[in-house]
């Protein structure tokens, strides 16, 4: 049987570091991507696609402020799907579109996901989750007042509105992602950490105004796609411990146990390689194999030439 694998594409997949946010600079960067995600499936494994979107979601959010007194903004939640919907037709086609050209017949679904969440989250009552335009901290105070946001100050950046960042419980949508992968078909799910939503005690859902951390969401779709592999891609083609100094070393292929000594040692940025690292434990604590590599290196990494391997 093929293996089946969560590709988790990072940022830089969609929109590169100081890149103009424009549609045609975004696409340019998805078809490329594209051609590395093609490379696996070409291999013969079942691929599971799933994205960042914060770039994305932060346009959105920036319109909604611009039209405010046009057009009357929309809650994150629908932002946040609209931003799965862009990212999600670009990824669809320019995967087509690539499959196509190397005689590929592999069907490309691009599905709206939601992840549940709880209600009583304690992320609810402590938002720490930077997003949206910056302001000055004048028109933060404004905000605060007339909207009601939590807004601090970011690294000296600015201010920005923070939000919360439940713990995913579920994936909505992981039986049907399970169907059209079994069937064949290569599916792009849970963009963005997937659309927040809560469920009453009758079932029913409704979206809410949050954001779900995209490794811990990745994670979650892993476990319950029954993924054998949880590959990770980011902008650095392994992690490093000592990072920046004369001892810097590059982590090939390691244990849990290593990987929770490093943890413990503090060696990962909670603002970066940290969440990626315990997505990985995670992942391998459960008998499965977990990547951390660059785009470019992605094929080669998940036949065990290269990239950081956790299992």
């Amino acid at each position: 049987m093929s293996e089946r694998v969560v590709i988790a594409l990072g940022g830089n997949a969609i929109l590169r570091p100081h890149q103009e946010a424009t549609y045609e600079n975004q696409l340019e960067n998805v078809r490329k991507s594209s051609e590395i995600i093609a490379d696996i499936v070409q291999k013969g494994y079942e691929v599971i696609v799933t994205h960042g979107n914060g770039p994305q979601v932060g346009l959105i959010l920036r319109q909604n402020e611009e039209a405010k007194d046009v057009v009357s903004p929309f809650p994150l939640d629908v932002c946040n799907a609209k931003s799965q919907g862009m990212i999600g037709y670009m990824l669809d086609q320019c995967l087509k579109n690539e499959l196509t050209k190397r005689g590929l017949t592999q069907q490309v679904v691009s599905l709206l996901t939601q992840t549940q969440v709880l209600s009583d989250d304690e992320a609810f009552q402590h938002p720490t989750k930077p997003i949206g335009t910056f302001y000055t901290e004048e028109e933060a105070k404004v905000m605060m007042q007339e909207k009601g946001w939590e807004m601090q100050e970011d690294a000296g950046r600015g201010w920005r509105r923070v939000v919360p960042s439940p713990q995913p419980q579920s994936i909505m949508e992981a039986e049907t992602i399970m169907s059209l992968v079994a069937s064949g078909v290569i599916v792009i799910a849970s963009g963005g950490g997937g659309i927040p939503v809560v469920q009453a005690q009758d079932g029913t859902i409704a979206g809410v105004e949050a954001v779900v951390d995209k490794d811990r969401s990745g994670l979650k779709l892993a476990q319950e796609a029954d993924a054998d592999i949880f590959m990770m891609v980011t902008d650095v083609n392994h992690v490093f411990v000592h990072y920046g100094t004369p001892e810097q070393q590059a982590l090939e292929h390691i244990s849990v146990k290593e990987a929770e000594q490093y943890m413990g040692e503090g060696q990962f940025s909670s603002g970066s390689m940290g969440p990626k690292m315990e997505a990985a434990i995670h992942f391998a604590e459960l008998g499965k194999h977990a990547i951390i590599c660059s785009l470019d290196e992605a094929a080669a990494a998940i036949q065990g030439t290269t990239g950081t391997h956790i299992s």
